[in-house]
């Protein structure tokens, strides 16, 4: 009750942020349930049923991200006076924002269950002259206890993931109660610049990922990997091998960043080249993650276009809405780390501006971090996707 009442006082951005976890919910909950469908439907179809329910995962994974994310930057999860007062700490708070989490992805669940029945007739007839009967399988009974099953793989895996993220993050400084909380920065200890140690690691997992996609994928490229909606013949060996790439992407992603911002500040740096490289090593370890897992999936559409996007109506209708889940939740999340980034170094500019530095030169550092993450990252995401495409269009 507590959640539903912080619900309606937020600000509206943050009630926007909130939503957009709960439409994310209600798509992965959408596909969810026509992997059901299908497995309902073509009960000797066991292998495709199962890949189908594979390739689930992947908007999954990428909606779980934006909810922790969204989590995050959620002023009702900072500790104030009044709250601690009243027996809301940092522990409870975080409990709040578990359930909170878990309040909207069940709205977004519950959504995708009746959208999914009045496709399939099973509430008042079919929709679009019975157009999304056959890819729905509307013939097919549902089991209900796997429907609830599958509904609550979202809200359970976001809240637990939610809490895990909050528990482990640094004691944010108690705001009063007298200032919006929406403004206010968390007044953190200074990030520490030290270099993060994931880089080997996440080039090993990228290596290994390619490999195991040039291994398994050998022979017809085209017939071996289609996406959903043709999942008739891919094999699982792939996606793992993706998946490895993805993973090893988001660990490299940190130490990538703050190799840019040391980068930044080689052969004598100005003003505007030290504060921009200084703000990137400590901003590399939030910000590296999710720019990592960005790549990853700017690599993956690049390859799938490759493989699949000169036929006739190469993608199907779910593997538009798989498509733009894991984009749109990846990219989200992107820019809800950079939120909550710009939200811990609020104070830092304030005190450069009492101290007479123009805004020009803040504006200045911001647009310079982002060309060096554009410069690096950018050829690493299309050399990922010509090495994942290479062995499939040989």
């Amino acid at each position: 009750m507590l959640a539903l009442r912080l619900a309606r006082g937020t600000h509206p951005l943050v009630l926007m942020r909130r939503l957009l976890v709960a439409a994310a919910s209600a798509g992965v909950g959408f596909l969810l349930l026509c992997a059901l469908g299908y497995a309902s439907g073509h009960p000797t179809h066991s292998a495709a049923a199962v890949l189908r329910l594979l390739w689930c995962f992947v908007p999954l994974a990428a909606t779980v991200q934006f909810a922790v994310a969204v989590a995050r930057t959620d002023p009702s999860t900072r500790p104030r006076s009044g709250l601690s007062a009243v027996g809301l700490g940092p522990v409870r708070l975080t409990v709040l924002a578990a359930v909170s989490t878990a309040v909207s992805c069940t709205l977004g669940s519950m959504v995708a269950l009746l959208f999914f029945l009045h496709l399939r007739g099973d509430l008042s007839g079919l929709p679009f002259d019975g157009a999304a009967a056959g890819l729905l399988d509307a013939d097919a009974p549902l089991p209900l206890a796997a429907v609830l099953l599958l509904l609550a793989l979202v809200p359970v895996a976001a809240a637990t993931a939610s809490g895990l993220a909050l528990r482990a993050r640094p004691v944010s400084a108690t705001i009063p109660d007298d200032v919006s909380s929406d403004e206010v920065p968390q007044d953190r200890p200074p990030t520490s610049a030290t270099p993060p140690t994931g880089l080997p690691w996440g080039v090993a997992l990228i290596a290994a990922g390619l490999a195991v996609e040039a291994y398994l994928s050998r022979g017809d490229g085209r017939s071996l990997l289609p996406l959903p909606g043709r999942f008739d013949a891919t094999p699982a060996g792939v996606l793992a091998g993706w998946a490895l790439t993805a993973i090893g992407l988001a660990t490299a992603g940190p130490g990538l960043a703050y190799l840019c911002g040391r980068l930044l500040q080689a052969v004598r740096p100005g003003a505007v080249r030290l504060l921009a490289g200084r703000v990137l090593m400590g901003e590399a370890r939030r910000i590296g993650g999710p720019l990592g897992v960005v790549c990853a999936v700017l690599s993956a559409v690049i390859a799938a276009y490759a493989l699949h996007g000169t036929g006739p109506r190469p993608f199907g209708p779910l593997t538009a809405l798989g498509a733009v889940l894991v984009l749109g939740c990846t990219s989200a999340t992107l820019l809800t780390s950079a939120l909550e980034a710009r939200q811990d170094r609020t104070r830092t500019a304030r005190a450069l501006l009492r101290l007479g530095a123009p805004a020009s030169v803040l504006w200045a550092a911001t647009a310079l971090r982002a060309a060096a993450l554009l410069v690096v990252f950018a050829p690493l995401t299309w050399l990922v996707a010509e090495l994942a495409a290479l062995p499939l269009t040989a």
